[in-house]
């Protein structure tokens, strides 16, 4: 059998996802992204939260460029882009676990995270024009909409390394983690969002409606959610914790 490229595992109710080819550090083969979105599967009924990380040196270094005569034809647009959608839109707290290098698409899979945790020494790398290509994954969507368009411009257009303290500073991130830290840390995070309520699954969403939608659509949408999250076993804990002055307990329940 040939060696797993993805690693699940469940640790009390957080699924731990590691994209694991470390001496290739981490690139995305087909047989990778078909294993990523194989452990995503696994997560539906098993975890309330979910750590996606890279095994050694770097998180991923990108699509494998010395494979793509081996993709099949508009992996792009069958394979990369559904993927990194999928993450966008997960239905789970999604904490993005960032140790060295982030290249290419990986930047993309990077910001999908509600919370994004770095490495003191990690760093974003949008490399396309390396190879001739230009930005794919969306990440010509989302930077801007970070950083704004002259920065992005210079990262995308230069190749220049982000550092993570620099993101930090502009907001593309959460927080930046000693190495020797950095799991722990990402772990514990992910246990105080899986041990939320079940609106936090939209809370999520309804942060990326913002993005794209204007004004009256995006309170539209929360009213719509919130519609919703009232009728939860979830709100009623919250409310019946509040009024008896304990701590809720959670159990994820979304209708």
């Amino acid at each position: 059998m040939l060696p797993e490229l993805v690693r699940f595992e469940l640790i009390g109710e957080v699924a731990r996802i590691t994209l694991c080819d470390p001496t290739r550090l981490n690139a995305i083969s087909y047989r990778m992204a078909n294993e990523l979105n194989l452990a995503l599967d696994r997560c539906a009924g098993r975890a309330r939260a979910v750590v996606l990380r890279g095994e050694g040196r770097a998180f991923c270094s990108g699509a494998a460029v010395t494979e793509m005569d081996a993709w099949p034809p508009e992996a792009l647009r069958v394979i990369l882009n559904p993927l990194v959608t999928r993450l966008r839109n997960f239905d789970l707290p999604l904490v993005t676990e960032m140790n060295g290098l982030a290249a290419g698409i990986a930047c993309s899979i990077v910001l999908m995270g509600d919370m994004i945790l770095a490495a003191e020494e990690s760093y974003f790398l949008f490399a396309f024009g390396q190879v001739g290509l230009v930005p794919d994954g969306n990440s010509s969507y989302i930077l801007p909409r970070l950083i704004g368009r002259a920065r992005s411009a210079e990262l995308m257009l230069l190749g220049q390394r982000l550092p993570a303290r620099t993101a930090l500073e502009w907001g593309m991130i959460n927080r930046i983690v000693p190495a020797a830290q950095l799991a722990a840390e990402a772990l514990t995070l992910a246990a105080k969002l899986a041990a939320g309520p079940g609106s936090s699954s939209q809370t999520r969403k309804l942060l990326w409606h913002a993005l794209e939608h204007d004004w009256l659509e995006h309170l539209e949408a929360e009213s719509a959610a919130q519609d919703v999250a009232q009728r939860s076993r979830d709100h009623q804990e919250g409310v019946a914790a509040f009024k008896e002055k304990r701590a809720p307990h959670f159990t994820g329940h979304w209708p």
